[in-house]
C-alpha cells in the first residue's frame, strides 16, 4: 500500500508532457510570428539607419563645399579690394616720381606739389571710408587715443589732448589706428 500511494502521488505532480504536439488552429505559433516581426523591424531600422547615414554624408559634403566656396569668394573679394586700392596708390606713386624728377630751384613749388599729392591721398582714403580722428583739444578717450605722455598744464583742463604725436584713423565706425597723444594733467 505504501508503494501505491507513492506512485499516485508522483503521477499527480509529474510535469506535463513537453513532447505533446501543439494545438493546430491554422494560425502560426506566437514565437514564429514574433521572430518574423522582429526581423522585419530590424531590417526596417537598418534601412532607415543607412538612409540617414547617406543623408548625413551628403549634407556634410555639401557643407564642406559651401565652406570652401565662401572662403574662396571671401579671398577673391579681399584681393579685388586690395587690387583697386593698390591701383589708386600707384597713381600717387607716379605723382611723387614726377615731383621728385622735376628740376626746380623753388622750394615753394616743391611743397605745393607734395601738398597736392597729400590731398589726393587723403581724398583716396576718404573715398574708401577712412577718416582722421580729431584728437587735439578733445577729451582723452582710451578707445580712440593712446596716451604716451601726461604733462601738467594750467591752461588746459584735466584729460584734454594737448598734442597729437601721430594721427589716428577710423574705417567707417571702426578704429583703424589710435591717435598717439600727449594729455594734460591738472
Amino acid at each position: 500500500m505504501h508503494d501505491e500511494h507513492n506512485t499516485e502521488r508522483s503521477e499527480d505532480t509529474a510535469p506535463p508532457d513537453e513532447t505533446a504536439p501543439p494545438l493546430d488552429d491554422g494560425r502560426p505559433a506566437d514565437g514564429a510570428a514574433s521572430d518574423r516581426s522582429k526581423a522585419d523591424d530590424i531590417d526596417r531600422l537598418q534601412r532607415e539607419r543607412d538612409e540617414y547615414y547617406e543623408r548625413l554624408l551628403r549634407t556634410t559634403a555639401a557643407f564642406d563645399n559651401y565652406r570652401k566656396r565662401t572662403d574662396r569668394e571671401r579671398r577673391e573679394l579681399a584681393e579685388h579690394a586690395a587690387l583697386a586700392l593698390l591701383t589708386d596708390l600707384l597713381l600717387l606713386v607716379d605723382d611723387f616720381e614726377r615731383a621728385l624728377a622735376a628740376d626746380t630751384q623753388d622750394g615753394d613749388v616743391d611743397r605745393r606739389g607734395v601738398e597736392i599729392i597729400y590731398k589726393q591721398l587723403l581724398d583716396l582714403l576718404a573715398a574708401r571710408g577712412v577718416a582722421p580722428i580729431e584728437a587735439l583739444g578733445a577729451d582723452f578717450g582710451p578707445h580712440l587715443h593712446q596716451a604716451v605722455a601726461h604733462e601738467p598744464s594750467e591752461t588746459h583742463r584735466d584729460g584734454e589732448v594737448i598734442k597729437e604725436l601721430r594721427r589716428g584713423y577710423t574705417l567707417r565706425d571702426r578704429l583703424l589706428r589710435a591717435s598717439m597723444v600727449k594729455v594734460a594733467k591738472a
